[in-house]
């Protein structure tokens, strides 16, 4: 239970169920995530504005019990830099290292950069898993991003279902500042205000070693994203033109709106020849879609040719491979809303079906 935007400290059930179902989905998704432990209804009445829109209503309080390994945020450590307590800052820093990254030697001289590195790079590794599955968190500020690199803070995000880099799944967000597209590059925002709070623990020379390794955020970035998507296509060893491949997929699918999930989907459960063909049944509703493009038949012919190129590889062994990581359901926005407008009635059969 969070605090909550007029700091009443209580959640309402609403928020609840979908954060109990999205941790669990994302766990299972093999995303990095905080845990559900359980979920209390409340007797108490909350009020809240759920549209932003001046409309306030009554809705049920819940209570939802989160495990991690630990709640240490980014902003954990940025509240002490900033309020000068330093000898705190390096107190809880070594704590941390101490307690989760026990590949650090707690009396190496250069621990706060090394912690400073994994951090980095557990941070642009998750950005990319979320991106991989369509996900958007909604709000990605300091206090929603972990040390430890993993899923925290379920509010108002979203599973893309159209392919779009402008996604949006809060409704506050008018900026568009937590758009699924901008993920990337809030990451890097909040990890130079690590930088920016570790800064006082380090000396000249360790400061530039640490803001050589935020510039290779992006790079690191790129190539897990990369890595990722060739394995959802099923792509062996490396091309020169895999990220082309990748990009080009993903403008045809932004052209046609294709469903984000389904298509990767879809890809793992096609044939090579009717694809080759350009015979897509009726039940591949999703490369239907892509199919209306004027540049599809160019990209699966692309495709094709590089599928060719794998070692020691069958279409039926692609397609077994591809299925394992391209998932057939995700946690739209419809099947929570279900939920929890049945939980709302007092009736969780949905919620445990989903979990």
């Amino acid at each position: 239970m969070g605090v909550t935007r007029n700091g009443d400290g209580r959640a309402v059930l609403r928020s609840s169920v979908r954060e109990f179902l999205c941790s669990e989905a994302m766990h299972y998704l093999g995303i990095p995530t905080s845990r559900a432990a359980s979920l209390v209804v409340s007797d108490d009445d909350v009020w809240r504005d759920q549209f932003y829109n001046g409309n306030i209503k009554k809705e049920r309080g819940a209570i939802v019990l989160r495990l991690a390994k630990s709640w240490f945020r980014i902003g954990s450590l940025e509240i002490l830099a900033h309020s000068g307590e330093l000898d705190l800052l390096r107190r809880l820093l070594d704590f941390i290292i101490q307690e989760h990254f026990p590949s650090i030697a707690m009396n190496d001289s250069n621990r706060y950069l090394e912690f400073f590195s994994t951090v980095m790079s557990e941070t642009a590794n998750l950005i990319s898993l979320w991106m991989s599955v369509g996900f958007a968190h909604g709000v990605c500020n300091t206090d929603n991003f972990s040390l430890l690199s993993i899923t925290i803070d379920y509010g108002p995000f979203g599973f893309m279902e159209s392919y779009d880099p402008n996604f949006v799944p809060n409704t506050s967000d008018d900026e568009r500042r937590y758009k699924i597209g901008n993920q990337a590059s809030v990451g890097l925002f909040n990890l130079s205000k690590l930088l920016q709070a570790l800064k006082p623990l380090l000396d000249p020379r360790q400061k530039q070693l640490a803001s050589q390794i935020l510039e290779g955020y992006g790079e690191h970035y790129y190539s897990r994203f990369t890595e990722l998507f060739k394995t959802k296509l099923g792509l062996l060893g490396e091309k020169e033109n895999d990220n082309y491949l990748i990009a080009f997929l993903l403008k045809i699918m932004e052209d046609t709106k294709a469903d984000f999930t389904m298509t990767f989907r879809e890809l793992s459960e096609i044939t090579a020849d009717q694809l080759k063909e350009l015979h897509i049944p009726e039940e591949f509703w999703a490369l239907q879609d892509l199919g209306k493009h004027k540049l599809f038949s160019e990209w699966v012919t692309m495709y094709l040719l590089r599928l060719k190129s794998n070692n020691n590889d069958s279409d039926a062994k692609r397609r077994t491979r591809m299925a394992t990581v391209n998932p057939r359901y995700i946690l739209r926005n419809w099947m929570a809303e279900s939920a929890v407008q049945k939980a709302n009635l007092n009736d969780f059969s949905e919620v445990q079906l989903l979990e």
